[in-house]
Protein backbone atom coordinates (compact mmCIF):
# COMPACT_ATOMS: atom_id res chain seq x y z
CA UNK A 1 0.00 0.00 0.00
CA UNK A 2 1.35 3.67 -0.96
CA UNK A 3 1.08 6.64 0.88
CA UNK A 4 -1.78 7.98 -0.70
CA UNK A 5 -3.81 5.09 0.13
CA UNK A 6 -3.00 5.06 3.31
CA UNK A 7 -3.44 8.43 4.05
CA UNK A 8 -6.99 8.04 2.60
CA UNK A 9 -8.24 5.24 4.36
CA UNK A 10 -7.05 6.89 7.99
CA UNK A 11 -8.72 10.25 7.03
CA UNK A 12 -11.76 7.80 6.30
CA UNK A 13 -11.69 5.88 9.80
CA UNK A 14 -11.00 9.09 11.23
CA UNK A 15 -14.15 10.57 10.32
CA UNK A 16 -16.19 7.61 10.85
CA UNK A 17 -14.63 7.52 14.36
CA UNK A 18 -16.10 11.21 15.01
CA UNK A 19 -19.42 10.72 13.65
CA UNK A 20 -20.63 7.23 14.97
CA UNK A 21 -21.10 8.21 18.62
CA UNK A 22 -24.02 10.74 16.54
CA UNK A 23 -25.27 8.09 15.10
CA UNK A 24 -25.57 5.49 17.67
CA UNK A 25 -26.90 8.23 20.24
CA UNK A 26 -30.69 8.05 20.49
CA UNK A 27 -32.14 11.62 19.72
CA UNK A 28 -34.93 12.99 22.33
CA UNK A 29 -38.18 13.28 20.25
CA UNK A 30 -39.62 16.67 21.77
CA UNK A 31 -43.14 17.46 21.31
CA UNK A 32 -43.51 20.90 20.11
CA UNK A 33 -46.47 21.99 22.74
CA UNK A 34 -48.13 24.47 20.38
CA UNK A 35 -48.75 21.69 18.01
CA UNK A 36 -50.28 19.30 20.87
CA UNK A 37 -51.99 22.11 22.19
CA UNK A 38 -53.80 23.42 18.90
CA UNK A 39 -55.79 20.01 18.43
CA UNK A 40 -57.36 21.16 21.93
CA UNK A 41 -60.26 22.84 21.08
CA UNK A 42 -60.18 26.66 22.67
CA UNK A 43 -63.83 26.52 23.19
CA UNK A 44 -66.91 23.76 23.07
CA UNK A 45 -70.69 24.14 22.98
CA UNK A 46 -73.44 21.95 23.25
CA UNK A 47 -76.97 22.46 21.34
CA UNK A 48 -75.28 25.59 19.82
CA UNK A 49 -77.51 28.65 18.61
CA UNK A 50 -75.87 31.56 16.43
CA UNK A 51 -76.99 34.35 14.41
CA UNK A 52 -74.91 36.73 12.58
CA UNK A 53 -75.98 39.79 10.96
CA UNK A 54 -74.33 41.64 7.97
CA UNK A 55 -73.55 45.21 7.95
CA UNK A 56 -77.07 46.39 6.84
CA UNK A 57 -78.39 44.61 10.27
CA UNK A 58 -80.10 41.64 8.08
CA UNK A 59 -79.44 37.75 8.91
CA UNK A 60 -76.53 36.60 7.15
CA UNK A 61 -76.73 33.30 8.30
CA UNK A 62 -77.88 30.89 11.64
CA UNK A 63 -75.97 27.71 12.87
CA UNK A 64 -77.90 25.35 15.16
CA UNK A 65 -75.65 22.55 16.05
CA UNK A 66 -75.85 19.92 18.42
CA UNK A 67 -71.76 19.83 19.13
CA UNK A 68 -69.48 22.82 18.05
CA UNK A 69 -65.46 22.50 18.77
CA UNK A 70 -63.12 25.70 17.82
CA UNK A 71 -59.83 25.29 17.09
CA UNK A 72 -58.01 28.73 16.86
CA UNK A 73 -54.86 27.76 16.04
CA UNK A 74 -55.76 25.50 13.51
CA UNK A 75 -58.17 27.77 11.58
CA UNK A 76 -61.39 25.71 11.83
CA UNK A 77 -64.68 25.45 13.82
CA UNK A 78 -66.31 21.86 13.65
CA UNK A 79 -70.12 20.90 14.09
CA UNK A 80 -71.55 18.13 14.05
CA UNK A 81 -74.91 17.83 13.65
CA UNK A 82 -75.31 21.08 11.93
CA UNK A 83 -78.18 22.98 10.88
CA UNK A 84 -77.29 26.00 8.74
CA UNK A 85 -80.08 28.95 7.27
CA UNK A 86 -78.32 30.85 4.80
CA UNK A 87 -80.06 34.14 3.75
CA UNK A 88 -79.69 35.76 0.35
CA UNK A 89 -81.22 38.56 -0.98
CA UNK A 90 -83.83 36.97 -1.72
CA UNK A 91 -86.36 36.53 0.92
CA UNK A 92 -86.78 33.04 1.61
CA UNK A 93 -83.80 31.48 3.08
CA UNK A 94 -81.95 27.96 2.27
CA UNK A 95 -81.53 25.67 5.36
CA UNK A 96 -78.46 23.02 5.26
CA UNK A 97 -78.40 19.83 7.29
CA UNK A 98 -75.43 17.54 8.01
CA UNK A 99 -73.85 15.18 9.69
CA UNK A 100 -70.43 17.30 10.26
CA UNK A 101 -69.80 20.98 8.93
CA UNK A 102 -66.06 22.80 8.72
CA UNK A 103 -66.05 26.12 8.91
CA UNK A 104 -62.78 27.93 7.88
CA UNK A 105 -61.54 31.12 8.70
CA UNK A 106 -62.08 32.28 4.92
CA UNK A 107 -66.15 32.43 4.92
CA UNK A 108 -65.79 28.40 4.00
CA UNK A 109 -68.21 25.90 5.21
CA UNK A 110 -67.81 22.47 4.20
CA UNK A 111 -70.92 19.83 4.99
CA UNK A 112 -69.97 16.21 5.18
CA UNK A 113 -72.51 13.10 5.28
CA UNK A 114 -76.06 12.94 4.32
CA UNK A 115 -76.01 16.72 3.37
CA UNK A 116 -79.60 18.12 2.57
CA UNK A 117 -80.43 21.58 1.25
CA UNK A 118 -83.86 22.63 1.27
CA UNK A 119 -84.99 25.77 -0.06
CA UNK A 120 -87.63 27.28 2.26
CA UNK A 121 -89.60 29.23 -0.80
CA UNK A 122 -92.66 27.04 -1.15
CA UNK A 123 -92.75 28.27 -4.86
CA UNK A 124 -89.05 27.97 -5.72
CA UNK A 125 -88.21 25.66 -8.74
CA UNK A 126 -85.92 23.65 -6.61
CA UNK A 127 -87.19 21.99 -3.23
CA UNK A 128 -84.46 19.37 -2.32
CA UNK A 129 -80.87 18.84 -3.09
CA UNK A 130 -78.88 15.94 -1.46
CA UNK A 131 -75.49 14.88 -1.86
CA UNK A 132 -72.34 13.57 0.78
CA UNK A 133 -70.53 16.75 0.38
CA UNK A 134 -70.95 20.65 -0.16
CA UNK A 135 -68.85 23.31 0.08
CA UNK A 136 -70.30 27.23 1.12
CA UNK A 137 -68.76 30.10 0.29
CA UNK A 138 -70.95 32.41 2.57
CA UNK A 139 -68.99 35.69 1.27
CA UNK A 140 -70.48 35.32 -1.75
CA UNK A 141 -73.50 32.70 -1.06
CA UNK A 142 -71.98 30.23 -3.15
CA UNK A 143 -72.04 26.49 -3.12
CA UNK A 144 -70.03 23.85 -4.80
CA UNK A 145 -70.01 20.00 -4.84
CA UNK A 146 -68.00 17.13 -6.75
CA UNK A 147 -70.13 14.15 -5.28
CA UNK A 148 -72.95 12.68 -6.75
CA UNK A 149 -75.91 14.95 -6.22
CA UNK A 150 -79.54 14.72 -6.59
CA UNK A 151 -81.68 17.73 -7.30
CA UNK A 152 -85.10 17.73 -6.32
CA UNK A 153 -87.88 20.01 -7.79
CA UNK A 154 -92.04 19.95 -7.93
CA UNK A 155 -91.80 17.68 -10.72
CA UNK A 156 -88.68 16.17 -11.33
CA UNK A 157 -85.66 14.50 -10.30
CA UNK A 158 -82.20 15.73 -11.47
CA UNK A 159 -78.96 13.58 -10.77
CA UNK A 160 -75.51 15.03 -11.26
CA UNK A 161 -72.09 14.21 -10.82
CA UNK A 162 -71.46 17.50 -8.98
CA UNK A 163 -73.12 21.22 -9.30
CA UNK A 164 -72.34 25.05 -8.63
CA UNK A 165 -74.85 26.89 -7.73
CA UNK A 166 -75.33 30.60 -6.69
CA UNK A 167 -78.02 31.64 -3.80
CA UNK A 168 -77.84 35.10 -4.62
CA UNK A 169 -78.96 34.41 -8.57
CA UNK A 170 -80.59 31.23 -8.12
CA UNK A 171 -78.24 29.76 -10.81
CA UNK A 172 -77.51 26.34 -11.24
CA UNK A 173 -75.12 24.63 -13.28
CA UNK A 174 -74.48 20.73 -13.58
CA UNK A 175 -70.91 19.69 -13.33
CA UNK A 176 -71.63 16.00 -15.15
CA UNK A 177 -75.32 15.59 -15.39
CA UNK A 178 -76.66 11.54 -15.27
CA UNK A 179 -80.09 11.72 -15.56
CA UNK A 180 -83.34 13.31 -15.52
CA UNK A 181 -86.61 12.07 -14.53
CA UNK A 182 -89.85 14.36 -15.25
CA UNK A 183 -92.92 14.04 -14.42
CA UNK A 184 -95.86 16.45 -15.04
CA UNK A 185 -97.98 16.73 -11.89
CA UNK A 186 -101.54 15.56 -12.73
CA UNK A 187 -104.38 18.45 -13.04
CA UNK A 188 -108.20 17.18 -12.32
Amino acid sequence: MNRVTLCIVVLFILALALSLPGWLSKEEVKIDSQTEDAWVPNYQASNMRSTLYNKLGQINHQVFAKKMENFDLLGFTLFKQPEYLLFAQSLHPWRVDAQEGTLYEDQRIQFETNVEITSLDEEGYIKVIRTHFVEVNLADKTMYSDQAVEIIGPNYVIKSNGFTASLETQRYELLDHVKTVYQPSMQR
